[in-house]
């Protein structure tokens, strides 16, 4: 798919330096360099700053608000030759918010540090992902993912002792069993399944009213890729899926996964549904998604834009997905 790449949190080449991670004097060297610069986060939330032009925020390494952020700094590589390093400050605690939308499926509330500027703020990643460069989406992803999983993998899956973060955060170490463990990501397929000039779409139970997306699933031990398309739409929707073939990929830092972009031609339009798995499920004509897309229908909601089911299904709209 030649628009493959221009997906969101895809595409900005950045270097990652992986040569660095396992030698401490060079990450000590490069923390110390005066050009390196620190992508902030709190409970996963990316620091920005700016209005109409949203940009991902990068602090001195010796800012005053970093002294409040506790554990080692994550290294994330080098940009214009700069080291970049992230940093979570978690354990802030802003005076008056709700803490009942943190982590919701819309996010809308900001937080503000005294210590940073007036236009710097921690804003949901899911909320502004589309706002920011490709090389800021990026960094922010990357940052979000290796935080989530150093908060849920502290401990040792051999031992259960406590592990050591190591290689700039990019491992954990075992002092009591030598165990070497790295940051998960877990592969989910979605699909564009067609059947002549229909997609088929469908909506989880608690999504917001009238929202439809491409049906997805995670990959299985010993399945394919195509295996795993076949299985989720017929367990989901009873459909049987024909040819398969690979589109694109995304990052999802929403904990850990890789979203592999696939189409698959459906072969009936049978839909037997699995109301375990699904709320809904329907086909939706190329005629319809455009109303839909425009908004000009009120019975249905498209796919989040900047997730790839949004990229997957503009591109079937617009005859680009070759």
């Amino acid at each position: 798919m030649r628009h493959a790449e221009t997906v969101t949190f895809g595409g900005s080449g950045l270097d990652r330096a992986a040569e660095l991670r396992a030698d401490p004097a060079a990450l000590a060297e490069a923390a110390q360099d005066p050009r390196a610069r620190c992508v902030l986060l709190w409970r996963g939330k990316p620091l920005v700053e700016g209005a109409d032009a949203l940009r991902l925020s990068r602090l001195a390494a010796d800012h005053p608000v970093l002294i409040d952020a506790p554990g080692a700094p994550l290294f994330l590589g080098r940009e214009d030759g700069a080291p970049v390093f992230a940093r979570d400050l978690t354990e802030w605690r802003p005076e008056d918010f709700d803490e009942t939308q943190l982590g919701g499926f819309f996010d809308p509330s900001e937080q503000r540090h005294p210590a940073l500027a007036a236009d710097q703020r921690f804003a949901e990643l899911r909320r502004v992902m589309t706002r920011l460069s490709p090389r800021d989406a990026e960094l922010a992803a990357t940052a979000r993912a290796l935080f989530g999983w150093h908060a849920t993998h502290g401990f040792c899956a051999r031992c259960g002792a406590a592990s050591d973060l190591a290689q700039g955060g990019w491992q954990r170490v075992c002092p009591a069993c030598g165990g070497h463990h790295f940051p998960r990501t877990d592969p989910v397929v979605i699909m564009l399944i067609t059947h002549g000039n229909s997609a088929l779409l469908g909506r989880s139970h608690g999504w917001p009213a009238g929202l439809y997306s491409c049906l997805a699933g995670f990959v299985e031990p010993g399945e394919t890729i195509e295996a795993a398309v076949r299985r989720e739409v017929f367990e989901e929707s009873g459909i049987g899926v024909g040819p398969v073939r690979y589109l694109a990929s995304q990052p999802w830092p929403f904990p850990a996964s890789l979203m592999i972009g696939c189409h698959g031609e459906a072969l009936d339009a049978t839909i037997r549904l699995d109301p375990v798995e699904l709320d809904d499920a329907r086909w939706v004509s190329r005629e319809e998604l455009t109303d839909v897309f425009a908004g000009t229908r009120t019975d249905m909601v498209p796919a989040r834009e900047g997730a790839i089911a949004h990229f997957l299904l503009r591109n079937w709209l617009a005859d680009r997905l070759d």
